[in-house]
């Protein structure tokens, strides 16, 4: 009987120093570790600044829908704001304004620009969108569907209240 409760004890004590060294021990860095760092990293040097415009005040500057198409809100965050355009129920576009205050990069895309549109000078990224730059603001139209055209977006944004945008500070 009392070899086995020995036994029992001793069982336990085994248990107990495994654990305890498997659990103290330095972890072996995962595959995905490096990666997570080199994103954290990044990230941190991409905050949003603090004098970004709150995407609340934007709001007021997108086009309203009509014509069959409706303006649905989607996102609205300090610098940023983004809307849906639907027409018969499907997304067809998406518009937005970002303060390029946080992201200078943005803003240089721009300095090399013949094309314009509304006056404002325009960059077109592949098939799908256009921005233009109203003072330090990024507008962009992006084809959700491939009906809605090149020229559909530069319709669209000259829908914006450009001025209005220009006058923000």
């Amino acid at each position: 009987m009392t070899l086995t409760r020995g036994r029992r004890i001793l069982a336990a004590l085994l248990i107990s120093v495994l654990l305890l060294t498997s659990a103290c021990s330095a972890k072996t860095p995962g595959r995905f570790d490096q990666a997570q760092q080199e994103s954290s990293r990044q990230r941190s040097g991409q905050a949003v600044a603090k004098n970004a415009t709150q995407g609340s005040k934007l709001n007021k500057f997108f086009p309203s829908g009509g014509d069959g198409y409706q303006r649905v809100y989607t996102q609205e965050k300090k610098g940023f704001s983004e809307a849906n355009l639907k027409k018969g129920g499907k997304v067809v576009a998406q518009l937005a304004i970002s303060d390029t205050t946080s992201t200078p990069t943005a803003a240089a895309k721009f300095s090399n620009s013949s094309k314009k549109v509304a006056g404002y000078p325009a960059v077109t990224l592949g098939n799908t969108q256009t921005s233009i730059l109203v003072g330090k603001y990024q507008v962009k139209a992006i084809s959700k569907d491939p009906t809605f055209t090149a020229s559909d977006r530069e319709a669209w944004l000259e829908k914006f209240d450009l001025n209005g945008l220009a006058r923000l500070k």
